[in-house]
C-alpha cells in the first residue's frame, strides 16, 4: 500500500504523539522494534539459489507469475512491442530455454521476447518474463555475449529480486508508518527516505549478484564467460557514443542501460574475475551463428515509429514529414521526437487527442496550454492544414524560458504538436527560425516519398584481406560519427583494424 493510501487513514490526527521532546518520542525507538520485528520475521526466508535471507514471503511464486503475466502486455506497449521476426524470436527463445535449463530451478516457465526498440536494453519481470531489445542485439557480437545478458536477467528471476524488493518495501513502509504514528509525520517521512536510499543501494548489489548468476548459467551451458565482460565494456563505449550523438560528451551515464547500476568498468572487471573457467574446456562463442541470426535485422528506427534522416523526421504511417532548423539534432522515441539545438534550445514533436477542441487555436488555448498566459495566439495554415500558434514563458532548469507552441490538425481527432523552448536571450532569433521552418518544412508525404522510405538494416559481411575500417565507413549511411558508430557496433577498438575472415556488421537502407 502506498504512502498516499496510508495518509487516508488519519495518521495526522494523533496530536498527543507529536513533538520530538515528548516522553513518547524519546522512547519511540524502543517501541518500534517489537512492532516491526514480527513483520520482518514473517517475511524473511532463505533463497535456495543464492543462500541469502530475503523478504520474499510476501510475494509467493504464484503471485510473481500472476504479476508477470499481467504486466507483460504493458511492457510490450511501453517498449516498442514485439519485434515481428519469427526466426529471431525463436533463436532467442532457444538460447533462453537452454540457459534456464541450467538454473537451480529448471522447471520454471520462461517467456523470452525480442522488443522492437533501438534502445540498448534488457530486463526481466517476476514470473520468468525476460526481454531483450533489438538495439541490444545489434550491439552484441556473439551468441556468448547475448547468453551473458539473458543469463543475467534469468538471474534476477531465480534470485527473486523483485519479490525481495517488494517485501523490503512493504517492511520499510510499515516501519515508516509506525514511526509516523510514534514520532510525528516528519519522522515518518525521514524513515521513508531512509528506506528508499537502502533499497537503491541494495539494487546495486542485486545487479552484481545477477552478473554472477548469469556467468554461472552461461558457463554451465558451455559458453565462454569472458564474453560477458567484453559485452559490458561494449555497452560502456556505446553509452559514450550516445552522449556524443546527443551533443553531451562526458555524460555517458545518462545514455546508458547501466545508468542506475554499478559503473561498466567495475562490472566488467567483476564479471571477468567471477568467470571460473576450466582449463582446456571447449567453451562456445558462436560468433558466426549469431551474426547470421541478426543479418537483416532492423537497425535504428522502426517504420512504426518513424524515421530520422539527418534533420528530417518522416513517418509513413502518419503520412507526414518535417525538418528542423540547421544546428538541431533529432532523437526519436516511442512517445516523441526531440530536437536538441544551440544554446540549450529544444524542439519536441508529439501528438495528442483533440479532447473536444473545435480548432487548433481552441486546442492550444483550452486544452494543451489551458491556464497558461499566452501571447500571439493566432490561426495558421500549414501545407493547407488548419493550424495555430502561440507563445508563452515556461519554467526551465536555469530559470524562465521562451516557448513557442504550434498545433496542426492531424488524423482521427488528434493534433500534431511542436514545442520550442529557448533561453530568453536567444528567443528572438530562434523563434523566428523555428516558426518559419515549421511552416515551410511540415507537410504531407507524397506517394513516392512513402514508397522510398526504408528502414536501416544490419548487413553482415566477412572481412577480406586488406580491408580497413575506412573501407566500411565510406559506405556507411549514417555519416555523423560514422567511424565511431562502426567501431562500437563491431567492438573494434580505436587504432585497430578488423581481422580478415571475421564477420562484421554494416548498415544498409532497404
Amino acid at each position: 500500500m502506498t504512502s498516499a493510501a496510508w495518509a487516508g487513514f488519519g495518521i495526522k490526527q494523533l496530536p498527543l504523539l507529536q513533538g520530538r521532546g515528548t516522553p513518547m518520542a524519546r522512547h519511540a525507538h524502543k517501541m518500534l522494534l517489537p512492532l516491526v520485528l514480527p513483520l520482518f520475521l514473517a517475511a524473511c526466508s532463505t533463497n535456495p539459489v543464492t543462500g541469502d535471507r530475503q523478504m520474499t514471503a510476501l510475494m509467493p511464486p504464484e503471485q510473481e507469475a500472476a504479476i508477470g503475466a499481467q504486466q507483460h502486455p504493458a511492457m510490450l506497449k511501453e517498449f516498442g512491442g514485439r519485434y515481428e521476426n519469427v526466426n529471431l524470436q525463436a533463436y532467442v527463445d532457444r538460447l533462453g530455454q537452454q540457459l534456464a535449463a541450467k538454473t537451480e530451478i529448471p522447471g520454471t516457465r520462461y517467456t523470452f521476447t525480442v522488443l522492437d526498440s533501438p534502445i540498448v536494453n534488457a530486463f526481466a519481470l517476476p514470473g520468468g518474463y525476460v526481454y531483450v531489445s533489438r538495439g541490444l542485439m545489434a550491439l552484441a557480437n556473439s551468441e556468448a555475449e547475448l547468453a551473458g545478458v539473458v543469463g543475467h536477467e534469468i538471474g534476477h528471476v531465480t534470485a527473486r529480486h523483485a519479490a525481495d524488493r517488494y517485501g523490503r518495501g512493504v517492511l520499510a513502509q510499515g516501519g515508516a508508518v509506525l514511526a509516523g504514528i510514534l514520532l510525528g509525520q516528519g519522522a515518518g517521512q525521514l524513515a521513508q527516505q531512509g528506506a528508499q536510499a537502502a533499497l537503491a543501494s541494495f539494487s546495486r548489489g542485486q545487479e552484481l549478484q545477477a552478473d554472477n548468476l548469469g556467468i554461472r548459467y552461461m558457463t554451465a551451458a558451455g559458453y565462454d564467460p569472458r564474453e560477458m565482460a567484453g559485452f559490458l565494456a561494449s555497452m560502456g563505449r556505446h553509452a559514450q557514443l550516445e552522449a556524443l550523438l546527443a551533443g553531451q560528451p562526458g555524460k555517458a551515464d545518462q545514455f546508458s542501460y547501466l545508468q542506475t547500476h554499478p559503473p561498466t568498468g567495475d562490472r566488467a572487471e567483476r564479471a571477468a574475475a567471477a568467470a571460473s573457467m576450466t582449463p582446456g574446456a571447449p567453451y562456445l562463442i558462436r560468433q558466426d551463428e549469431y551474426m547470421q541470426a541478426i543479418n537483416g535485422m532492423i537497425y535504428g528506427d522502426s517504420p512504426d515509429h518513424g524515421f530520422v534522416r539527418g534533420r528530417v523526421f518522416a513517418h509513413t504511417g502518419l503520412g507526414i514529414r518535417f525538418e528542423v532548423p540547421d544546428g538541431f539534432r533529432l532523437l526519436n522515441s516511442n512517445e516523441a521526437v526531440l530536437g536538441l539545438g544551440p544554446s540549450g534550445s529544444q524542439i519536441v514533436f508529439s501528438d495528442a487527442q483533440a479532447q473536444g477542441a473545435f480548432s487548433a487555436a481552441d486546442y492550444i488555448g483550452n486544452v494543451w496550454a489551458k491556464g497558461t498566459a499566452l501571447a500571439d495566439l493566432r490561426s495558421l495554415s500549414i501545407d493547407g492544414i488548419p493550424a495555430a500558434t502561440a507563445v508563452t514563458r515556461l519554467a526551465g532548469p536555469q530559470g524562465p524560458v521562451h516557448a513557442r507552441l504550434v498545433a496542426i490538425a492531424g488524423n482521427a481527432g488528434r493534433y500534431y504538436r511542436f514545442l520550442l523552448t529557448a533561453p530568453l536571450e536567444q528567443a528572438g532569433r530562434l523563434d523566428a527560425v523555428f516558426l518559419s521552418s515549421t511552416q515551410q518544412g511540415f507537410r504531407r508525404l507524397t506517394a513516392a516519398e512513402r514508397a522510398g522510405l526504408k528502414p536501416y538494416r544490419i548487413k553482415v559481411v566477412q572481412v577480406k584481406p586488406g580491408q580497413t575500417v575506412s573501407d566500411f565507413v565510406a559506405a556507411f549511411p549514417l555519416k555523423d560519427y560514422a567511424e565511431e558508430r562502426f567501431r562500437v557496433l563491431n567492438n573494434i577498438p580505436p587504432g585497430t583494424e578488423p581481422r580478415p575472415g571475421i564477420w562484421v556488421k554494416t548498415i544498409i537502407e532497404g
